[in-house]
This record gives structure tokens, C-alpha cells and sequence, in this order.
């Protein structure tokens, strides 16, 4: 799809989510309602709200576009300081980009169906929860044990054989947490899928959502692939490395 094309077909912006939810992050940002008037023409409702049709319809395809990239061996060929601030720039930030929009999500289908779908209580509250606590969870990685692997990685590349204590003890104690917290995350996210049939919206959901579980779904996925992206190449790397170095 182009702005082009988009402007020829009369494109309206429930198609569009239809086609790839991301776009809904955009419309949200907007104001544009791709739930209850989905079915107006994106180009009439930017005219209707003074939007810049262009802009909008460019950030649309941009957020189409953009995927997260999957294959193994670039991770495991990645330098330790590398891949900490790979999963830093992508995994983190996905994850603070998308909490707030999908709280809100989440709040309002919850709002609207709760009612007649009570698990939305439940899947609300275990998000909640994980946003909470993955704020928490990052910070202390990146003010702490990433910061760690990175010292480790620079002194082994300038030729080092030894290293100063860090002040935690080993790489193994702040790694244990981390790692005790990635089992709690996975286990609240095999209970939304749970609670969520899988992220199958009923049939009397509305467009938001049809969104809300198709971000959830991303959202899992995302995390899983940044847990693993720890569990099983940084953190077991950072501490064979350790292990090769001695103490001062």
C-alpha cells in the first residue's frame, strides 16, 4: 500500500487495522476512531480534523513495516556489549512503547465487555501487573547487570586476563534474579493465553478488541524472544566469559 494508492481506492481506516493492527498505534495517537467509525475514508477524516493526510498515511506504513528481526545466528555471533544493547534498543523499547497503549486497550475492552466477559478482569489486572513489574525488571538490567557484561566485554577486548570484583559477587547473583522474574512474566502471559483462549477475540468483540489481543499476542511474542535473547545466549556467554578471567 502508498499514499497514492490509499488516496485512488478511498481506503478507510478499519480496512487498514484489518490489514495490519499496527496502524491502530497511529490512528490512537490521532484521535482517529478505528473501532466504532472505522468505516469512514482515512483521507475524509483528516480533512474533517485538519490532519496531514501524507504524514499519517507515511507513519502508517512505516509502523506496518517495521518487524523485529528473528534470525538466530545474528544474535549468537553478536559481541556480549552488543547484543545487552540490542535487547536495550529493541526489546526494551518495545516494551515501553507499547505498555501504555495497551493498558488502554485492555482498560476499555474490559470497560465495554466485561460484563459479559468476565476474564477481562483477570487479563487487565495480570497485564497491569506485568507492566509494573518489567518497568522494575529493566532498570535494574540496565543500570546494573548490563552495565557489568559491558565492563566485562571491553576488558577482555583491550587484552585483560583479570577483573575487579564487581560489587554484586559473581554475574551469576543479579542473573539468578533476572531469571526468577523472566519465569514469573512467562507464567502471568501463559494465563492471559489461557484466559484469552489463545488470544481469540469472542465473537461480539468489537474492533479494539480484535486489536487489544492481536498487541497482546505481539507483545507476548516479543517478550519470549527477549527472554530467550537472555536466558539462553547473554547470560550464559557473560558468565563463561567471567569464568575464563581472574579476580584481582
Amino acid at each position: 500500500m502508498n499514499i497514492e494508492t490509499a488516496t485512488e481506492t478511498g481506503i478507510t481506516v478499519g480496512s487498514i487495522v484489518a490489514a495490519n493492527y499496527r496502524a491502530a498505534d497511529v490512528f490512537k495517537r490521532y484521535g482517529i476512531d478505528f473501532c466504532c467509525k472505522g468505516g469512514r475514508r482515512l483521507e475524509d477524516v483528516c480533512k474533517e480534523n485538519n490532519l496531514d493526510f501524507s504524514a499519517i498515511m507515511q507513519e502508517v506504513m512505516e509502523k506496518m513495516e517495521n518487524t523485529i528481526p528473528i534470525e538466530e545466528d545474528m544474535y549468537r555471533s553478536m559481541q556480549l556489549d552488543e547484543l545487552a544493547t540490542h535487547i536495550e534498543q529493541v526489546h526494551h523499547k518495545y516494551v515501553r512503547d507499547n505498555i501504555q497503549i495497551l493498558l488502554s486497550y485492555l482498560h476499555k475492552i474490559n470497560s465495554v465487555h466485561g460484563a459479559k466477559h468476565p476474564e477481562l478482569t483477570e487479563i487487565f489486572a495480570l497485564f497491569e501487573g506485568c507492566a509494573h513489574e518489567l518497568a522494575q525488571h529493566m532498570v535494574k538490567e540496565e543500570t546494573v547487570l548490563f552495565p557489568a557484561i559491558k565492563k566485562l566485554a571491553a576488558a577482555v577486548r583491550q587484552g585483560a586476563n583479570n577483573i575487579k570484583p564487581f560489587f554484586f559477587g559473581a554475574l551469576s547473583n543479579p542473573i539468578g534474579m533476572m531469571e526468577d522474574e523472566h519465569v514469573t512474566e512467562g507464567e502471568r502471559f501463559f494465563r492471559i493465553a489461557e484466559l484469552s483462549n489463545n488470544f481469540t477475540t469472542p465473537p461480539d468483540g468489537c474492533t479494539t478488541y480484535v486489536v487489544a489481543y492481536r498487541k497482546l499476542k505481539e507483545f507476548q511474542d516479543d517478550l519470549f524472544l527477549h527472554i530467550h535473547l537472555e536466558n539462553n545466549i547473554l547470560f550464559p556467554k557473560a558468565m563463561k566469559l567471567e569464568e575464563t578471567l581472574t579476580r584481582e
